[in-house]
């Protein structure tokens, strides 16, 4: 068995051995090919590795004690890889998208290609540059990702766990764009919805965008690699998707008020964005009964796209006095206390169970 430090260096080297091999081939095309490897590299040097260690952990609980073979913990270190790619990938889409500028705390990929284009000089825009550079990577990653994935179930000699495994990687893949465009629909189509929709739609994207496929579908894919019955599978479902709401509801928090040196971004980017997250539209459920006349000025303000930081302060008073910043730490409180319920209650290794618990009140509670 490996420690989680032991882990966490062996999913690393698997990623930098595979952008190094990625490194020597794209040279032999043309030198100019390298530009991409390296920046795919900048993504996946460390951040928190909650999706790896959710399906390291996942898998230890699943084998209920039984001691994993090397040729099991190297499969699970590369089905890890690949999410942490996926992941990646998903980034670089998602933040062209939603036009962020940064990711932790540096340029964005479409960002970097921009400056790569004016700092050459070259004939055209910098920013439809920016756009095919940064599509074509998110788009190679995710090529990338599904070719890792592949490689490590090599490792598995059980060709019904192959199988199930692959159905979950290809179900998360599926779900994540699903949730993808519900977002920037709700981006563009939110301000002719009505006010009663707005929680439950974003409650949708929550669970589709983020929830099933940072935790659920790693949990999944991690225990299916161990041998999980359906069963089994549905009781980490069970707690990876309270879990997941709970992660990305923390996340709509620190999109709007946190810190931009422990979050990488801006402050109130989510803001800035447009972001139709559970936080805002509490608050417009709640501008809507106490002060409707709020309403008109906050969506406004939530439109623009040009937000000045007194607007940004403005509206983070709006929702503190509103009481959606309070109600939504209530729902993360609950959905975590159910998540972990379920947990605490399964019959899986403990080890590996003790563990997960301890990564789920991370991710609960996290500064950042």
């Amino acid at each position: 068995m490996l420690s989680k430090d032991q882990f966490l260096v062996k999913v690393q080297s698997e990623l930098d051995e595979f952008c190094d091999r990625q490194t020597r081939d794209f040279e032999a095309i043309s030198p100019d090919l390298v530009t991409v490897v390296d920046f795919t590299r900048s993504l996946l040097q460390g951040g928190k590795r909650f999706r790896a260690l959710f399906c390291y952990y996942s898998f230890l609980s699943a084998l209920k004690g039984r001691t994993p073979t090397s040729e099991e913990l190297t499969g699970i270190v590369g089905i890890s890889a690949a999410l942490e790619m996926f992941h990646a990938a998903a980034l670089v889409h998602d933040d062209l998208l939603d036009q962020s500028d940064t990711r932790r705390g540096a340029p964005a990929i479409h960002k970097r290609f921009e400056s790569l284009h004016s700092t050459r000089n070259w004939a055209g825009s910098p920013e439809r540059f920016g756009v095919a550079g940064s599509v074509l990577v998110g788009d190679l990653m995710l090529g990338w990702s599904s070719e890792i994935f592949g490689h490590a179930l090599l490792s598995s000699s059980d060709k019904n766990i192959e199988s199930a495994c692959r159905d979950e990687f290809s179900l998360m893949r599926v779900e994540v764009m699903a949730g993808q465009y519900l977002d920037v629909l709700e981006e563009n189509a939110a301000a002719t919805r009505t006010i009663a929709e707005a929680v439950g739609r974003a409650e949708k994207v929550i669970l589709y965008k983020t929830a099933k496929y940072s935790i659920e579908a790693p949990l999944r894919i991690g225990a299916a690699f161990a041998g999980a019955d359906q069963t089994e599978l549905g009781i980490f479902s069970q707690f990876g998707i309270p879990l997941g709401i709970a992660f990305q509801l923390r996340d709509d928090i620190l999109g709007v008020f946190g810190d931009p040196v422990l979050t990488g971004k801006p402050a109130g980017d989510d803001l800035r964005e447009g972001k139709r997250t559970v936080l805002v539209a509490l608050t417009k459920q709640s501008l809507a009964e106490k002060t409707p006349s709020m309403v008109t000025t906050f969506e406004e303000l939530l439109t623009s796209r040009n937000l000045d930081p007194a607007q940004i302060d403005f509206l983070q008073k709006v929702i503190r006095d509103s009481g959606a910043l309070a109600k939504t730490e209530t729902m993360i409180i609950e959905l975590g206390d159910r998540a972990l319920s379920t947990l605490e209650h399964a019959q899986l290794d403990e080890y590996g169970k003790a563990a997960l618990i301890v990564l789920a009140r991370k991710v609960i509670d996290r500064d950042a």
